[in-house]
């Protein structure tokens, strides 16, 4: 696994969907990506995040756009008018995250769109978002699209939330089942839970966890609010604390296989609401 790294070059627009304003830029050599900003939201940590877990994605054999690293230089977006954007830039020089830009590619609709979607895929997504704790895959903010009749995941800084408290993080915290997994959006298509778990342990080990931590660049992982201090002494410390949480995690026990299967079954067992009568 290798990302490519490049220069952005132009400030095409702002993807205002998004909490932290990610936005489309065009790069050297690179063409269009959609950016992450290391000065937006919850700043280096979600693009650790959007690293680490779309990595995983892709190493599991799940579709997520080409991840690069994007570097903006000290003039880029100086013209850029508004100014909470220019906030964003200015607190943003140097590496940041992008994905690439999927031109014509329309969102996730769980009833429209099912027929790009198995239920043995759905249940690798379902593993992957509870083994990650990313909170952000639910139906009113799926962060799924569909582009050349494929399914794609996007957008992961929400997952791996632990890292923005590491003084709290401790066993019952590694392990946890994610109970969120129950408003996800793929969990009614789901497959075998038990199998999508066998599979995905026999695609991901220490290995695998320490080449996807070694891919994140060190500019990130010793980042920290104006301010504040890193977490860490240095970055190869961060990657191992980010190992110890996933390794131990990924070995188990593994609740949050069993709470996903758990909330599985409720959803499959719940009475049918019906809906009003109205004139």
């Amino acid at each position: 696994m290798m990302i490519p790294t490049y220069t952005a070059t132009r400030y095409v627009v702002p993807l205002r969907e998004g909490g932290s304003l990610p936005a489309v830029l065009d790069t050297e050599d690179g063409g269009l990506y959609v950016a992450k900003f290391r000065g937006a939201g919850q700043g280096a940590r979600a693009l650790i995040a959007e690293l680490v877990v779309g990595l995983l994605a892709q190493r599991i054999d799940l579709p997520v756009p080409d991840l690069a690293l994007l570097n903006l230089d000290a003039v880029f977006g100086r013209t850029e008018r508004d100014p909470e954007i220019q906030d964003i830039l200015q607190g943003s020089r140097g590496l940041n995250v992008g994905m690439r830009y999927l031109d014509g590619a329309f969102n996730f609709d769980p009833v429209a769109v099912a027929e790009f979607v198995s239920p043995e895929m759905a249940a690798h997504i379902v593993w992957l978002d509870a083994f990650t704790t990313n909170i952000d895959r639910t139906p009113r903010n799926p962060n799924l699209m569909i582009w050349d009749r494929r399914l794609w995941l996007i957008d992961h800084g929400a997952a791996l939330y632990f890292h923005h408290n590491w003084e709290g993080l401790d066993e019952t915290r590694i392990h946890t089942p994610f109970a969120q997994i129950k408003d996800h959006v793929l969990l009614p298509l789901a497959g075998d839970l038990a199998e999508a778990d066998a599979a995905m342990t026999g695609l991901l080990n220490d290995e695998v966890l320490r080449n996807v931590l070694a891919l994140v660049p060190e500019a990130l992982l010793m980042d920290a609010p104006e301010g504040r201090t890193p977490p860490f002494e240095s970055a190869d410390a961060n990657r191992d604390a980010y190992f110890a949480y996933l390794s131990q995690r990924l070995h188990g026990p593994r609740t949050f296989v069993e709470e996903a299967s758990r909330a599985q079954e409720q959803q499959r067992t719940a009475p049918i609401q019906s809906l009003p009568y109205r004139r």
